[in-house]
C-alpha cells in the first residue's frame, strides 16, 4: 500500500487533502482511482488508513478508514552525522539511514574532506537529499520524514550532538571489540544516539581527540577497514537490531 506524508493542517474531521507534487503522481503515475486505499502519516507516532474519495483539480481528496499506532520507529532516535563523501554517495548514504531508522542525518564537513560545499550549492544538495529522505521514508513505511539538515563544520557538529545520551564514533585505529560490545549493549531503548563517520580519508587524530572531549566514545567495527558509506550502514545496522522493540 502506497504511503503519502502530510501536515495535520491537512487533515479535518476524518478527511485529508493532499496537494502539491503528490497529486500527480497519485493521479498520473499510479493511476489511482477513488476508492482506492493509501496510508497517510502527519509525521507522529499514528498511521492512518484512507480512502480516495475524489479528484479537485489540485488535491486528492481522502476519508480516514482507520487509524493505528503501528509501532514502527525506534524507541531511540539516532542521529547519524556523515563527513561529506566524494560523488553521489551521500544519496545512498541518506537513503539507506533512513531505511534503517536514522531520525535525523547531519552532513558534516571535517578536515579530510575532499567535498567542499559553497552555500549556494549546499542548499542545492541538502534539498536534494532531503527529497531522497522524503522517498526512503515512503518506501520503507516511515511515520516521519526523517531530516537532512544543513551542512555543518566539525566543530559545529559536536555542539549540536552535546545534548544527546550516547555519542559514539567509529575509529579505525580503536582497538578491542570487548570493549566496543560493551558500549553498545549499554544502550537502552529511549536514549538518543550519535554516530559520527569520517570521510573518506577518516579523522585526523585532533578531530579524534576533540570528540572524545565532547563525549564520544571511540569503537571498532572490527579488523576491516570500512568505506565511508559502508561505516555508517553498519552501525546503523548493529543499532536497529539492539533497540529494535517487540510489537
Amino acid at each position: 500500500m502506497y504511503r503519502f506524508f502530510v501536515q495535520k493542517y491537512q487533515m479535518n474531521e476524518g478527511q485529508v487533502n493532499i496537494t502539491g507534487d503528490d497529486v500527480n503522481h497519485i493521479r498520473h503515475v499510479l493511476r489511482m482511482k477513488p476508492g482506492d486505499t493509501v496510508l497517510i502519516s502527519t509525521g507522529d507516532e499514528w498511521e492512518y488508513t484512507c480512502s480516495i474519495e475524489r479528484f479537485e483539480e489540485d488535491a486528492v481528496i481522502l476519508r480516514v478508514q482507520d487509524a493505528s499506532r503501528p509501532g514502527k520507529e525506534l524507541a531511540s532516535r539516532i542521529y547519524l552525522f556523515q563527513c561529506l563523501p566524494k560523488g553521489d554517495k551521500m544519496e545512498t548514504v541518506v537513503q539507506k539511514a533512513v531505511e534503517l531508522g536514522a531520525f535525523a542525518v547531519i552532513p558534516v564537513s571535517s578536515s579530510r574532506c575532499v567535498v567542499k560545499l559553497d552555500e549556494r550549492r549546499g542548499v542545492q544538495k541538502v534539498n536534494r537529499w532531503n527529497a531522497i529522505s522524503e522517498a526512503a521514508a515512503k518506501q520503507s513505511k516511515r511515520l516521519i520524514i526523517p531530516e537532512v539538515k544543513q551542512v555543518m563544520r566539525f566543530k559545529e557538529a559536536l555542539k549540536a550532538a552535546q545534548d544527546i545520551d550516547v555519542k559514539l564514533i567509529p575509529y579505525e585505529r580503536q582497538d578491542g571489540m570487548a570493549g566496543t560490545r560493551r558500549i553498545l549493549n549499554a544502550i537502552t531503548p529511549g536514549q538518543s544516539v550519535a554516530v559520527m563517520i569520517g570521510p573518506e580519508g577518516g579523522f585526523d587524530d585532533a578531530e579524534v581527540k576533540e570528540a572524545e572531549a565532547s563525549g564520544f566514545e571511540p569503537i571498532t567495527l572490527g579488523k576491516r577497514i570500512l568505506r565511508t558509506e559502508t561505516a555508517g550502514m553498519t552501525t546503523l545496522s548493529i543499532l536497529m537490531y539492539l533497540l529494535e522493540q517487540d510489537s
